[in-house]
């Protein structure tokens, strides 16, 4: 009987078959993820380059200063109102009742204050008092808004301290989180697991606000890097933050003397 012919090129092409599997396999996989994170890949390659598509571009929020005055004005008059409430309460629950109030008052606008600025220029000697008239460095950038916001403070001369100091200006030591070399994953998950609220953050050479609401938080701040502008980031996006060696953090909103001091417009003498 004759032998039946090998085929020596059967386990070559049982290879190429598996390798064009695992392949196509892998190509399918790059595919969901870039599909499913197309969003956060377009945003960390515009913060590499620079440049955002034209749609995106056409999305940038400009700064409105009209709407800032207006939310500014407003607020004021809700300060004056629940500081009035203040002054007549006569038991300390009755105090902590308004205090709690004007808590969720700030809450509420500050970052409405805040997102006013957006697409204001950043500029390192930047001053500007008024969105979009004008460029802003961080430190003036947080100092303004709390200002506006009817914080007593010495804007200038808060602005040009150190950013653990703008942030010891409001809260003592201990309730400041410090943390250096610490993992943003770390970061990222021990703020948005922790209580909601306006912080203050510092960085290596930077300031802005975390704004903390439901297991999330929003990175609002003057960037000193790629758009460099004011700019309103989320924890994925916040690269400014991610990068940093050293945070310091501190919930200015969640400490109830802050919102006695700021309600009865007392005074936050700058820390040197």
């Amino acid at each position: 009987m004759a032998k039946k012919p090998t085929n020596q090129f059967a386990p070559k092409r049982s290879y190429r078959a598996i390798f064009w599997s695992l392949g196509l396999l892998l190509a399918a996989v790059a595919a969901f993820f870039v599909h499913r994170y197309r969003d956060i890949l377009a945003m960390r390659w515009y913060r590499t380059v620079g440049q955002l598509p034209s749609e995106e571009k056409s999305q940038a929020p400009a700064p409105d200063a009209a709407k800032w005055k207006l939310l500014c004005n407003d607020l004021q008059r809700w300060r004056e109102h629940y500081a009035a409430r203040y002054r007549q309460a006569n038991t300390a629950a009755q105090k902590k009742v308004v205090i709690n109030e004007a808590r969720e008052l700030l809450e509420h606008s500050l970052p409405e204050i805040m997102r006013c600025w957006l697409g204001t220029p950043w500029d390192f000697n930047g001053t500007a008092t008024n969105p979009g008239e004008g460029k802003i460095a961080c430190g003036y950038f947080v100092t303004t808004v709390l200002e506006g916001a009817g914080f007593r403070i010495e804007r200038t001369a808060l602005a040009q301290q150190a950013s653990q100091q703008i942030l010891r200006t409001f809260l003592p030591q201990d309730d400041l989180r410090i943390r250096v070399g610490v993992p943003y994953k770390t970061f990222r998950f021990e703020t948005t697991r922790g209580k909601p609220g306006i912080y203050l953050v510092g960085l290596d050479t930077h300031v802005g606000f975390v704004v903390v609401k439901n297991q999330e938080f929003q990175f609002i701040h003057s960037s000193g890097s790629q758009p460099w502008c004011v700019v309103d980031e989320s924890s994925e996006l916040a690269l400014v933050l991610e990068r940093s060696n050293y945070r310091v953090l501190g919930n200015i909103t969640g400490n109830d003397e802050v919102v006695r001091r700021w309600l009865l417009g007392e005074k936050f003498p700058t820390q040197r």
